[in-house]
């Protein structure tokens, strides 16, 4: 599932760059030797690194991803290729990050809704899915964030929201919630998500008596 410019997002052949953080950010994997000694064993761009065309100026990388139990030495083999799913299972992590336009784009002259959701689904398969119409989502992880580049507003139930900015970062503990970019300029956060293990009730994925309509 690496990026493939003619059916996704892909990395154009000039990386932009967004509010000071670049499309493509350098990933360095390291891994050992054969006679056991650190080395440099990948440093490139994610692959799974996504422009939007859709959503002019969203870019989702796929950093890494491990399953329940990493081992090591590393293998050598790019774990993000075969990910089918952006929401990690129990015990599974996911490293992503994103670049979010100033929410102003999603009301612009020409702004095709239908569209972008078809993107959204195909280039961040499992987490697109429960987006509900206004953006607001649940997982079943505990997310780990920091704000990059810019600055966002977290918004949870009931208008309760916290702005963030530049070095900020979050924990999200399954909270319903949506990323609001309420400035002029890109935001960049970084996620990892933690795959955790609850009873889901309508859109919480743990059993906190709450419900959503």
């Amino acid at each position: 599932m690496a990026s493939d410019p003619s059916q996704r997002g892909g990395v154009p052949a000039a990386f932009p760059t967004l509010g000071g953080v670049p499309a493509a950010m350098t990933r360095v994997v390291t891994g050992h030797a054969p006679d056991g000694s650190s080395q440099i064993a990948m440093q490139s761009a994610p692959p799974r690194t996504d422009v939007f065309t859709h959503i002019p100026g969203m870019v989702s990388r796929l950093v890494w991803a491990t399953p329940p139990c990493p081992s090591l030495p590393f293998g050598g083999i790019d774990p993000t290729v075969a990910v089918a799913s952006f929401v990690p299972g129990p015990g599974e992590t996911r490293f992503i990050v994103v670049t979010f336009p100033p929410d102003a784009v999603f009301g612009a002259a020409g702004f095709d809704a239908a569209a972008a959701v078809r993107e959204n689904l195909a280039l961040s398969p499992g987490l697109a899915e429960r987006f509900e119409p206004d953006g607001m989502h649940t997982t079943p992880t505990v997310d780990y964030a920091i704000v990059l580049d810019g600055e966002i507003w977290l918004e949870l139930d009931e208008g309760r929201s916290a702005h963030l900015r530049r070095h900020d970062v979050v924990v999200q503990n399954g909270t319903r919630h949506a990323w609001r970019n309420r400035s002029e300029r890109p935001a960049t956060l970084a996620f990892v998500l933690i795959g955790a293990s609850g009873a889901a009730r309508d859109h919480t994925p743990f059993d906190t008596g709450n419900t959503h309509d």
